[in-house]
């Protein structure tokens, strides 16, 4: 599986030319016929944190980040990012090089929503959901988020305990202790259904860390197999529904 995360460039990348796609607007993209242009709106951005919505008028007092995994093609987020939202959240996509080292884009991360939460005061929680090698990411922040506002970290799909030469190349350990204000969900697919970790002998999604809180994703999805891309809906599907129990009260 060495390829999975030491492939060297995307086919869309070789078509591209001077005129980028208009800025992916998360009410403008398209969950069905259009997915896959919307997909690739999302990953034409440069890396950075990026909104989107524009601002508007409604009090919004929660940030919610989807963070792509490696050689995403984007479209997997379309749907999720549009169910996870709501009038009260503001929506934005983390674009990273998912060919280097996660650590130095996680510090942009946090370097950027500290930022954001400077130039928002009235925000009261962060949440974040990293898929696959984006899940990667986003742990790197579970022990070492620095701000006083409560933090959600969604890991989906994610091979935390190392996979390829993440550890060679990398120096990646998985997080072993829970900082304060941090709360941390690993949503796990089926290992025997999961294309990304199925051949290999070890669920690398399987780490110990008891302050976790770990769902088991199930076997399918809308008559489907829930697999590794599918996962991100099943979650956001369930996301939605607990933000609106929670948050949005």
């Amino acid at each position: 599986m060495r390829h999975y995360f030491l492939i060297m460039a995307l086919g869309f990348f070789s078509g591209c030319n001077a005129e980028q796609p208009p800025h992916p607007w998360l009410h403008e993209l398209d969950a069905d016929d259009g997915v896959k242009s919307s997909g690739l709106r999302l990953m034409s951005l440069e890396h950075g944190l990026h909104a989107l919505e524009r601002a508007n008028d409604n009090p919004q007092d929660r940030i919610l980040v989807g963070v792509h995994g490696y050689a995403s093609e984007g479209y997997e987020w379309v749907y999720p990012l549009q169910k996870m939202d709501s009038e009260r959240t503001s929506t934005y996509y983390f674009r990273w090089d998912y060919k280097q080292c996660a650590e130095p884009s996680a510090d942009s991360l946090q370097t950027a929503l500290g930022e954001l939460l400077k130039a928002e005061p009235g925000i009261k929680h962060v949440q974040l959901v990293g898929h696959s090698y984006g899940g990667i990411l986003v742990s790197l922040l579970v022990e070492n988020w620095t701000y006083g506002i409560p933090i959600e970290i969604h890991v989906v799909a994610a091979p935390l305990a190392g996979m390829g030469e993440l550890a060679q190349h990398c120096g990646y350990m998985p997080p072993d202790t829970v900082a304060d204000n941090v709360t941390f969900f690993q949503w796990r697919t089926r290992h025997h259904l999961d294309n990304a970790f199925k051949n290999l002998d070890v669920d690398p999604q399987i780490i110990n860390l008891p302050a976790a809180s770990i769902i088991e994703l199930p076997d399918t999805y809308r008559g489907r197999r829930l697999g590794h891309n599918w996962s991100l809906s099943w979650v956001a599907d369930s996301l939605a529904t607990k933000n609106e129990d929670t948050f949005l009260k």
